[in-house]
């Protein structure tokens, strides 16, 4: 097993991380990767290698995405079929939750496996509200119901390294970005709990609240972004058929089928299916039959809204939108576009290794 540790300038907490690794038993081998740290932090790496561990660098910093995906093509050249384990460099995982995923790995196979904290106790405001905001709007986005999607502490098999270094992202979205194409691929991903460890509220993380809230939700905006486009075209044409025509049904019918064929391109091609894996046929079928019942709820809550209650309009479509749009984002990629099984995963993951 590897205990892969991303690394931007470390304090002596990571010394004694590494020692207490090293001393353990099971013979895990620690790799850590320099992601461009000042100068003046090089005597903590020296005492890292002094402490047994293998040290790669490179410069200027790149982003704990960069870092991890340096440390899986290191050990995808040199430690071919072996197991990795992410851990954090700030002293929040302990030896044995490092341990416990490590464990968990080898047991679930082809799966990731996240060391899940609880939160409980004093946790920093921003730590919290940062996880319960990205587990919900996670939920929302792929069906994905996990405990703690930020943390660090992350369990990969051999056969997934390959696929793991095609994920798009450099800094801290890289990690978000696996879940969601995790969820994509059919990836099996499992919790086991951890100890919840914020050391002087956090004070050593190097994330940054603003910027790197914003590229840990880009994930989630790029993969809405196709519901979202079609749920604006269908709200414009269905003002303007409505009043063109005068008439309910032909305006959300014609609305919806112009907005279903640009939810439908987009999800194909840019979203769930960008290689073409679903056969068409079959995609449009699925689709289809998700449109249908999707229509038939639109109208009715439409024509509740509107014809019923004598809400504007535009209102009532605003409202009746927001109402289906998880419906419709759920049904269309867990229905519509199939998802690899874990076997086809993980040849295509090996195959990947393989051309790295």
């Amino acid at each position: 097993m590897i205990i892969l540790i991303p690394s931007y300038e470390p304090d002596h907490k990571l010394v004694a991380l590494v020692e207490s690794i090293v001393a353990a038993e099971g013979g895990h081998h620690v790799l850590v990767v320099n992601d461009g740290s000042d100068p003046r932090f090089d005597p903590v790496f020296e005492r890292l290698r002094f402490a047994g561990a293998t040290v790669i660098e490179h410069e200027p910093n790149r982003g704990k995405g960069y870092a991890l995906k340096q440390g899986f093509a290191y050990v995808t050249d040199n430690f071919p079929d072996h197991d990795v384990v992410c851990a954090d460099s700030d002293g929040q995982h302990t030896l044995s939750d490092i341990l416990a995923v490590a464990a968990a790995v080898r047991s679930h196979g082809d799966g990731i496996v996240l060391g899940a904290r609880d939160f409980s106790g004093e946790i920093p405001l921003r730590s919290r509200f940062g996880n319960a905001a990205t587990r919900i709007a996670l939920r929302a986005a792929s069906g994905l119901r996990l405990q703690d999607t930020q943390t660090g502490l992350r369990g990969y098999p051999a056969s997934l390294l390959g696929w793991l270094m095609t994920i798009d992202g450099d800094r801290f979205e890289y990690e978000l970005s696996v879940l969601l194409k995790a969820r994509q691929r059919g990836i099996e991903v499992v919790e086991v709990p951890i100890a919840t460890i914020y050391i002087d509220d956090n004070e050593s993380s190097h994330f940054r609240p603003v910027i790197d809230s914003i590229r840990v939700y880009l994930p989630l905006l790029r993969f809405s972004m196709s519901s979202l486009v079609a749920a604006a075209v269908d709200f414009v044409l269905v003002l303007a058929l409505m009043a063109l025509t005068g008439n309910l049904v032909i305006a959300v019918v014609g609305a919806r089928v112009c907005s279903a064929a640009v939810n439908f391109t987009m999800n194909r091609r840019l979203v769930f299916d960008p290689t073409g894996r679903t056969p068409l046929p079959a995609a449009i079928a699925g689709y289809g039959t998700v449109a249908v019942g999707i229509l038939i709820a639109n109208y009715a809550i439409l024509y509740l809204l509107y014809e019923q209650l004598g809400i504007y309009l535009g209102v009532a479509k605003l409202v009746t939108e927001v109402s289906l749009f998880l419906a419709s984002y759920t049904l269309q990629k867990h229905f519509v576009f199939s998802r690899r099984s874990a076997e086809e995963t993980r040849h295509a993951a090996q195959a990947e290794s393989l051309h790295q």
